[in-house]
C-alpha cells in the first residue's frame, strides 16, 4: 500500500471510529475495541498542542507530560507556547477560510470562556469526544465540567484544572491585605507605586477587570446575557470610575503595566509591589519550591470570593493528528497526571477529577469561595474599552 492509500484507509478508520462515538456512552460501557483502535492510529502521530507558555512550572509539567506519551503510547507531544490562544483561533478561522479541513497545523488547545464560545460558533472544533474517553470516568460531575462561562460544552471540550483568581502577598512586608476591591484602592492610595494588575487582553487583566466589575457592580444581573451597548456603558461606568482613581497611585503611576502573572510575581519577590495575582490558588507554593517566592508568601481571595472557573482541552475540526490528540487528553486526564498536576511542588492547579483518586498534596487541595464568571462575550467588550482607554 503506498502512502496516500495508507494515510487514507487510516483517515477513514479514524473518521468512522469518530462517527460511531457519536453516539454517548457511559464511562462503564465504553467500547474497549474503539479506543484500542485510537491508541494503534497515535502511535507515531506527533500532537501540536497550542497552550499558554509564560509560566516555568507548567511549561515543565508539559515536558514530564511528553515524555510519559512518547514512552507509553509513541505519541510525540509539542508544547507551541502562545501568549493568547486567540492568535491560534485566528489561524484556525484562516485553515477554515482557505478550505484546509484536513492535515490542519494544530492538533490541541488549551482553551476556555471566549475562545471555546467562539471556536465552537465557528464550528472550528472536533467532536463530540470527550464522554467516550476512558479517563471520563474519574473526573467529578459535580463540577461545572458541561459549561463553560455559561456556554454549554456539549462534549467538545474536556475539563483540565480548576482555576480561580486569587492574590498572594508577603505576609512579613504586608501582614493585613486588602480584603475588598474599595479596600485595595485605598491601599493603593495609602502606599502608592505598590499594586498593580496585568495589561489587558493578557488572561489575568482581563480576569481582574471582569472580577473587578462584578464586585463594584454586586453582580449585576446583566453580566450573565450577552452584552449590549445599552448595557454595557451603564453597567461599567463604576469599573471605569474605579480604575481611573487607581491608576493615578498604581505601580509606574498606571501608565505602564505587568505583561502577566509572572511578571507580578517577579515584581512581588523583588519588593516592588505588595501584591501578585495569579489564576491558581497553589501557583504560590510551586513558585517558592522553585525559588521564585519567598516562604513567607500565601495566596488569599477577596472577602466576596473568587472569580473561579473549569480550563478546558479541546481537538481542531481538521486536526492533522486527531487520535494522537485523543490519548494525550485521555493521559492528560488520568489520575497519574492529575495527580503531578495537582501537586503543589509542581503546578499545583486544582484537579477535575473526584478526590479519591488523587494521591499526594493534589488530593488536599483548598478552594475558595466560587464566583462565577459572566457571559464570554463581556470578555472581548471589556478588552476593547479598556484600550481605548488606556491602551496607549
Amino acid at each position: 500500500m503506498n502512502n496516500k492509500m495508507f494515510k487514507s484507509a487510516v483517515l477513514s478508520t479514524l473518521a468512522m471510529t469518530a462517527s460511531s462515538w457519536s453516539t454517548v456512552v457511559s464511562s462503564e460501557t465504553f467500547d474497549n475495541t474503539q479506543w484500542n483502535s485510537v491508541l494503534e492510529q497515535a502511535n507515531g502521530q506527533t500532537v501540536y498542542f497550542h497552550a499558554w507558555g509564560g509560566s516555568q512550572e507548567i511549561n515543565r509539567y508539559l515536558q514530564w507530560a511528553g515524555k510519559e506519551l512518547k514512552d507509553q503510547y509513541g505519541v510525540n507531544f509539542n508544547h507551541v507556547k502562545v501568549t493568547d490562544i486567540a492568535e491560534t483561533g485566528s489561524r484556525l478561522l484562516a485553515e477554515k477560510a482557505a478550505g484546509k479541513h484536513d492535515g490542519g497545523s494544530v492538533d490541541m488547545v488549551w482553551i476556555n470562556g471566549e475562545n471555546f464560545k467562539s471556536m465552537k460558533d465557528n464550528a472550528l472544533l472536533y467532536g463530540p469526544f470527550v464522554s467516550n474517553l476512558p479517563n471520563w470516568q474519574y473526573v467529578d460531575k459535580s463540577l461545572p465540567v458541561d459549561s463553560d462561562f455559561s456556554e454549554p460544552t456539549e462534549g467538545l471540550e474536556a475539563p483540565w484544572g480548576v482555576g480561580q483568581l486569587v492574590f498572594i502577598h508577603d505576609k512579613q512586608t504586608l501582614n493585613n491585605p486588602p480584603m475588598s476591591y474599595m479596600e485595595m484602592l485605598n491601599y493603593a492610595k495609602a502606599f502608592p507605586n505598590k499594586l498593580s494588575y496585568p495589561k489587558p487582553p493578557e488572561f489575568h487583566g482581563t480576569s481582574f477587570l471582569k472580577s473587578l466589575l462584578i464586585d463594584l457592580t454586586k453582580n449585576d444581573p446583566a453580566l450573565a446575557k450577552p452584552v449590549s451597548d445599552a448595557d454595557f456603558q451603564g453597567v461599567t461606568k463604576p469599573l471605569w470610575d474605579y480604575l481611573d482613581e487607581f491608576h493615578k497611585v498604581a505601580w509606574r503611576g498606571g501608565k505602564q503595566f505587568p505583561a502577566g502573572t509572572a511578571e507580578t510575581i517577579q515584581l512581588l519577590d523583588d519588593g516592588q509591589i505588595d501584591l501578585a495575582i495569579t489564576f491558581n490558588p497553589n501557583a504560590v507554593y510551586s513558585a517558592q519550591a522553585n525559588g521564585n517566592l519567598s516562604d513567607t508568601t500565601t495566596a488569599y481571595a477577596m472577602n466576596s470570593g473568587a472569580l473561579s472557573n473549569i480550563h478546558f482541552l479541546a481537538i481542531p475540526w481538521n486536526a492533522n493528528a486527531k487520535a494522537g490528540a485523543l490519548v494525550a487528553i485521555n493521559f492528560l486526564l488520568s489520575p497519574e497526571a492529575q495527580s503531578r498536576k495537582g501537586d503543589i511542588s509542581i503546578w499545583g492547579d486544582p484537579s477535575v477529577l473526584n478526590k479519591q483518586y488523587l494521591t499526594g498534596s493534589a488530593a488536599k487541595t483548598q478552594q475558595f469561595k466560587s464566583v462565577a464568571e459572566p457571559h464570554p462575550s463581556w470578555q472581548s467588550a471589556l478588552e476593547q474599552e479598556w484600550l481605548k482607554r488606556y491602551g496607549s
